[in-house]
């Protein structure tokens, strides 16, 4: 039987998006601040990144993270309603879909929150993201998502990475129902193959390289080199995942 897996690569820029868009990547998720599990971008990266969708004449390629800060995914009431409004800047950008998340303080999916982010991005694609692997039960709040207008998940299966979690993917998929279960964390090329025989829907890696192009940043700008998105494991990710498998 012939396959071919859904690959979402992670950017944090345009140059990115238009790998991404070369290598048949089926969309992106625009970020900034991968180093601290990914933040929202800024509006002006959210216009930039859509346009070049657009002129490439690909449609819902777009899909914004909305994360306020780094640190976990425990929110209280003003980071909310910074994740709302952010929601709703991003689609008036340009954006396809966000992808979003919470945590309650007792460890388990914020439920009241997704259902405000899903009402907030007025008929994007929603996917909710790893906060379901820090979770006490991933299992169960991926099956809490049926009926909140969520389109996918992304998910390890709970755990470091794709490879740990394979087995717990496996029941994610077997049991979504019309919930898409996307594949991410530690993903691998080798991984791929394996990933689709799980049963998962699409898989999700940022293959990153690093550059030190611009020259140093001197005292106060950081370190030197930044991450850039590396064309040549796009392109083997996208070949992998379109394999054929008798």
């Amino acid at each position: 039987m012939s396959r071919t897996l859904p690959v979402e690569i992670a950017v944090q820029d345009v140059a990115g998006v238009r790998v991404a868009l070369t290598a048949g990547a089926a969309r992106v998720e625009l970020c900034q601040a991968l180093g601290l599990g990914g933040l929202t971008p800024s509006i002006g990266l959210i216009e930039a990144a859509s346009g070049a969708a657009r002129d490439a004449g690909v449609a819902g390629f777009v899909h914004v993270l909305v994360r306020p800060r780094g640190g976990g995914f425990v929110y209280d009431a003003d980071e909310l309603e910074t994740t709302v409004r952010d929601i709703r800047a991003a689609a008036a950008a340009g954006a396809d879909g966000v992808v979003v998340g919470a945590l309650t303080d007792s460890g388990t999916l914020d439920l009241e929150a997704v259902r405000r982010f899903v009402d907030a991005s007025a008929g994007l694609d929603v996917t909710v993201h790893r906060a379901v692997d820090a979770s006490s039960d991933p299992l169960g709040s991926v099956a809490a998502l049926a009926g909140l207008g969520v389109r996918r998940v992304l998910t390890s299966g709970g755990a470091p990475d794709c490879r740990a979690g394979l087995a717990t993917l496996a029941q994610m998929a077997a049991a979504s129902g019309r919930l898409e279960v996307m594949a991410g964390g530690g993903v691998r090329i080798d991984d791929i193959a394996a990933l689709a025989d799980a049963g998962v829907h699409a898989v999700h890696l940022s293959a990153r390289g690093t550059v030190t192009r611009g020259g140093a940043s001197g005292p106060g700008g950081g370190v030197d080199g930044f991450d850039v998105t590396d064309a040549g494991l796009v392109a083997a990710a996208v070949a992998a995942a379109g394999f054929a498998d008798s």
